[in-house]
C-alpha cells in the first residue's frame, strides 16, 4: 500500500515550517515521527478497508480489467436445481475429468453410475463378484462417516443379481459379435521406391 495521505500532509506541513525557519530540521523530523506513531494505521478499520477495496474495484472497472471475462452477460448455470452444497466440487471433477478424488460420497456415486461399464470390462465371473463385493465394502465404510464429508446415499448392490446381469449382457454382446459380418481384411499398401537416375 502507498503512504497514508494524512501522514504525508502532516509531513508536508512540518517541512514547510522548517523551510520557513520556524522549526529546526531535527525538531521537524522528531515531530513528524511522533505524529506518525500516533496516527492510526491506514486501513485499520473495517470501513477503511471496505473503502479501499471498493475504490480498487472501481478503478479496475474504469481501466477495463473486467471486460471480456468468460460468461459475462450470461445467467449463472444450474440456478434452478435443488440446493447442493457440493456443486463446486462436482463441477470441478466433471470439468477436469478427475477420477478417484473428492469425498467418498461423490466418488462412490460416480462409480455406481459407471458400474455396469466397469463390470463389462471384466472377463471372469469371480472378478465381477469380487469387484461388486469391494464396492459394497467401500459404501458401508463410507456410511460410517469416519472421514467426514457429505452423507453417503449410494446404495449397495446385490452381488448375485449383478453377476447374473453381467452374464446376460455378456451373452448379448457375444451374440451380436457372432452375427456381425467379419471385418474386411486390410489392404496392404505398396511402398514406391524412388527410381534411380542413370
Amino acid at each position: 500500500m502507498s503512504e497514508d495521505p494524512r501522514q504525508a500532509a502532516a509531513r508536508y506541513r512540518l517541512e514547510r515550517e522548517a523551510r520557513a525557519g520556524r522549526l529546526s530540521p531535527e525538531d521537524a523530523a522528531a515531530l513528524a515521527e511522533e505524529r506518525a506513531r500516533d496516527a492510526p494505521e491506514r486501513g485499520s478499520t473495517a470501513a477503511e478497508r471496505a473503502a479501499f477495496v471498493e475504490t480498487s474495484i472501481q478503478q479496475a472497472i474504469r481501466r477495463g480489467d473486467f471486460d471480456g471475462l468468460p460468461g459475462a452477460g450470461k445467467p449463472l448455470p444450474d440456478l434452478g436445481e435443488s440446493h447442493d452444497p457440493d456443486w463446486w466440487i462436482r463441477r470441478k471433477i466433471a470439468a477436469e475429468q478427475l477420477t478417484g478424488l473428492g469425498p467418498p460420497a461423490l466418488t462412490l456415486r460416480v462409480e455406481h453410475a459407471e458400474m455396469h461399464r466397469r463390470l463389462d470390462e471384466l472377463n471372469r465371473r469371480d472378478d465381477v463378484r469380487e469387484a461388486v463385493e469391494d464396492f459394497n465394502r467401500r459404501v458401508i465404510e463410507a456410511r460410517r462417516q469416519l472421514l467426514g464429508g457429505p452423507p453417503v446415499i449410494t446404495p449397495t448392490l446385490d452381488v448375485t443379481a449383478e453377476v447374473a446381469a453381467w452374464e446376460e449382457r455378456r451373452t448379448v454382446r457375444e451374440a451380436a459379435a457372432a452375427s456381425a459380418p467379419p471385418p474386411e481384411p486390410r489392404r496392404r499398401r505398396r511402398l514406391l521406391r524412388p527410381r534411380r537416375r542413370s
